[in-house]
């Protein structure tokens, strides 16, 4: 009996040390707490500041974009028209020409109707537009031929089988020593038409020049005989479209 009194001793005893040895095994380490706490407000840090830097960037690109941009430059009659018009004030007029043709159009060189044309700070004479501002000017042209049988003796002989339309613009500088004008533009087609129908064709065309003060630009074509003697059908012009200064 006190043997087993004895066991019983020794096994309370060996079973306080194992829990003791367990408590100390799994004691816990020191806290990560702080850690973590301060991973979290140094994220926070980079987050901002990267808010911070992309708000900044996008000001700078709309600040930039704006000074690329600029003032918008308006011409004089777009001024005057958003303007009052007990303000408006006197513009001098931009260059400009629109000549529609004339009844007689008999010649290659084209003679245009200065009765109801548009002539403004240019002048026009004999078939010819002269300029008069120097600067970018944009130089268009449209040449419509048209051919009808009426079973007059006259036209009935003509062959338009084969015809060829061809448009020409010239341009005549006076800095050239050469009186021969250049070619500016070309256009055309040959038309196979039928000498029993109605026929017609329409030659158009346009570009940009920089033309000096007493340049002239005219227009040619072919079989001039054949035009349309429709103002709406048949015209030339020029529009200013820039200051010399701005070219350079």
């Amino acid at each position: 009996m006190a043997a087993t009194h004895g066991e019983y001793r020794t096994y309370l005893r060996n079973t306080g040390d194992l829990e003791t040895g367990q408590q100390q095994r799994f004691h816990p380490g020191p806290s990560s707490e702080p850690t973590y706490r301060s991973l979290l407000f140094g994220t926070l840090a980079v987050m901002g500041l990267l808010q911070v830097a992309s708000s900044v960037a996008i000001l700078l690109h709309l600040t930039g974009y704006l000074r690329e941009v600029g003032p918008v430059r308006l011409s004089c009659p777009v001024l005057n028209a958003l303007k009052d018009p007990a303000k408006k004030g006197k513009c001098k007029p931009t260059p400009s020409a629109h000549l529609p043709i004339k009844a007689k159009a008999d010649s290659v060189l084209i003679n245009w109707d200065e009765v109801h044309s548009t002539v403004r700070n240019m002048s026009y004479q004999n078939g010819k537009l002269f300029v008069m501002v120097s600067g970018l000017y944009y130089v268009y042209a449209k040449t419509c031929f048209r051919y009808y049988n009426h079973g007059d003796s006259i036209q009935a002989s003509v062959d338009v089988s084969n015809t060829q339309l061809i448009q020409y613009v010239f341009h005549q500088s006076i800095r050239q020593n050469s009186n021969k004008p250049a070619v500016l533009m070309k256009t055309g087609s040959t038309m196979r038409w039928d000498n029993t129908s109605y026929n017609m064709y329409c030659a158009q065309q346009g570009r940009a020049i920089y033309l000096d003060k007493g340049d002239a630009v005219f227009v040619n074509v072919s079989n001039a005989w054949l035009l349309d003697k429709e103002a709406e059908g048949t015209y030339f012009g020029t529009i200013w479209l820039w200051e010399p200064e701005l070219m350079n």
